[in-house]
């Protein structure tokens, strides 16, 4: 490979956002920037310089694959490939001692080479982990748990940069005089909004709705249905209070519910 094409390889897989690490029998021979800013290098000689084996890399945890799940004398590449698509995750920890989940996907295609992408799904596999113990619903509303969204909170602001969306947060607070169960007061709701809006308990009496939109006038209008939907329901049965947030330029989703509570 010429210098020029070297170049222009290395220019498309920096724009990567998943790590892509590509090996001439075994040996690193290019990584992208996504993967440098990881683990804190600037080239792929001050990771040969500073780094043992690769496989080193993955954390010893007894869900993900890592060196002792090695068989005889095979390599790494070879074990992973055994696995299950969806087994094939290890764990690794960044420069700030971090540790991350990574999908594994080796491309074998090319003689003697291996290109290996490491895709980030630490945020998914919280999400899984949740999901499968029951743990992302509040048992005592059927709406979401806080401590769910909390977990999740980083996917959710990242699904809306890429979709070009703002995200928006409505706080409902239940009055004393409320005279519905928990129950009750989230099917009223959860089936008014959309399915991709999310219902979170958040304390004893208040709850938030937390959403995306392509402008803050039509973040406005959901507030406008909720309060439609208050008025239509006898007063001394539903009495709740509602607040609007919509997401300043850059905010992050912690700060904008910061500015809500």
């Amino acid at each position: 490979m010429d210098g020029v094409s070297l170049d222009l390889l290395k220019c498309v897989l920096d724009n990567q956002k998943d790590f892509v690490v590509i090996f001439h029998n075994n040996e690193v021979i290019l990584t992208n920037k996504s993967f440098n800013l990881f683990f804190g290098i600037s080239s792929v000689s001050e990771y040969n310089s500073n780094f043992g084996d690769f496989i080193d890399n993955f954390v010893p945890h007894p869900y993900y694959f890592h060196r002792e799940k090695l068989v005889s004398n095979e390599s790494w590449f070879e074990a992973i490939l055994k696995l299950e698509y969806n087994d094939r995750i290890v764990s690794m920890i960044n420069q700030q001692c971090d540790p991350h989940a990574f999908s594994i996907n080796i491309d074998e295609s090319i003689l003697n080479y291996k290109i290996v992408t490491f895709s980030d799904i630490t945020q998914d596999l919280i999400k899984r982990i949740m999901i499968e113990n029951n743990a992302n619903m509040d048992t005592h509303s059927g709406a979401y748990a806080k401590k769910y969204f909390q977990q999740i909170s980083r996917s959710y602001q990242d699904a809306a940069l890429f979709n070009e969306k703002i995200i928006a947060t409505i706080l409902i607070t239940l009055k004393e005089e409320n005279k519905v169960s928990f129950n009750e007061f989230v099917s009223h709701f959860k089936y008014k909004i959309r399915k991709d809006d999310m219902l979170i308990r958040w304390s004893d009496n208040s709850f938030l709705i937390v959403y995306l939109a392509d402008s803050q006038e039509n973040a406005q209008k959901m507030l406008q249905k909720l309060e439609k939907i208050i008025l239509d329901e006898p007063i001394e049965k539903f009495q709740c209070l509602l607040k609007i947030a919509i997401q300043n330029d850059k905010e992050s989703i912690k700060s904008l519910i910061s500015r809500i509570l």
